[in-house]
């Protein structure tokens, strides 16, 4: 599979916690990518802070800190936590949000209002995965208090093309179901507000763990019913998750290598370049900067990952 050139990528972490050793794998992968390419390659800084529930200001500075920490340049996007607020925070794009959702809602049968709440989801279904409750009622789509669902049949299969894995049918009904894209609140889901961004950015190429590959195909669909073919046209790269040595994902919420912690440990980014070397087996891992690994680093390395379900940190 060939790279598009030129690459447009970007870096989207979401300010609800602070960043662990994952997010900086992933952050180091892509920079990699798009700095070893030749041509006008170009790297987005985008924050996605849609759920103002969890984001805290200090989860928006620690996505400064671990980017100039880890010597990963951008090419757009906010500089500071104050820049941020005042011109990119996504509250700032939510007309065109809500401009998708209009265009949506014009395609037949494409989505459907709901009433259910969290908690009589759960009670339907064990697993969380919305059920269809109100799939066929037919409620109005303005209605306060009534979130939208895209239409997703229970049989629903999205072919997701992968770098890493080549083709991958995702059972989008089964995992995911019919799920969100405007919230009761009024306020644009996140699966609608990131492929329009992508697409507003001109977004071609994402790297992400392999667990958001159900979100991938979710957002894969959206863009079909919608459609916007840019986003069809992305390529994707879904490396292996970081565990820790229980075989636990590393998660903000609880704190998991905390990237934060680790500096204030001591510890040095260097660490984080040598490991992303190993993992690719790079023949030369002893790399004490940035610049040594994307000098080290060719595409084929990452073929080094393919097959992998997760990477022991």
């Amino acid at each position: 599979m060939n790279l598009p050139s030129p690459i447009v990528s970007r870096i989207a972490p979401t300010p609800s916690g602070y960043l662990h050793l994952g997010n900086a794998f992933s952050f180091v992968l892509t920079w990699l990518i798009v700095r070893s390419q030749s041509g006008a390659n170009f790297l987005h800084l985008r924050i996605d802070d849609l759920d103002a529930d969890r984001k805290r200001p200090e989860y928006v500075q620690d996505v400064f800190d671990t980017l100039e920490w880890l010597g990963v340049s951008y090419d757009a996007g906010p500089r500071s936590v104050e820049e941020f607020e005042d011109v990119f925070s996504q509250r700032h794009r939510i007309p065109a949000y809500n401009a998708a959702i209009e265009r949506l809602c014009t395609v037949s049968e494409a989505v459907f209002a709901c009433e259910c709440s969290r908690m009589q989801i759960v009670a339907a279904s064990p697993t969380g995965r919305y059920p269809g409750t109100c799939r066929s009622r037919g409620l109005e789509f303005d209605v306060s208090n009534t979130a939208l669902r895209l239409t997703v049949p229970d049989e629903k299969v999205v072919r997701v093309q992968d770098w890493l894995q080549g083709e991958v049918d995702v059972a989008i009904g089964q995992t995911m179901g019919s799920f969100v894209v405007r919230r009761k609140d009024g306020i644009p889901a996140y699966h609608l507000a990131s492929v329009v961004d992508d697409c507003s950015m001109g977004v071609n190429v994402i790297v992400r763990g392999a667990d958001l590959l159900p979100s991938t195909a979710a957002q894969v669909l959206f863009a079909q019913k919608l459609p916007l073919l840019q986003f069809q046209k992305t390529q994707f790269f879904h490396h292996p998750l970081l565990t820790e040595a229980d075989g636990r994902k590393l998660s903000k919420s609880d704190g998991s290598l905390s990237l934060r912690s680790l500096r204030d440990d001591g510890v040095k980014a260097t660490q984080v370049y040598q490991y992303v070397a190993r993992a690719l087996k790079l023949e030369y891992t002893n790399v004490q900067t940035i610049g040594e690994l994307l000098e080290v680093f060719s595409m084929d390395a990452l073929k080094e990952l393919a097959g992998r379900n997760h990477l022991t940190v």
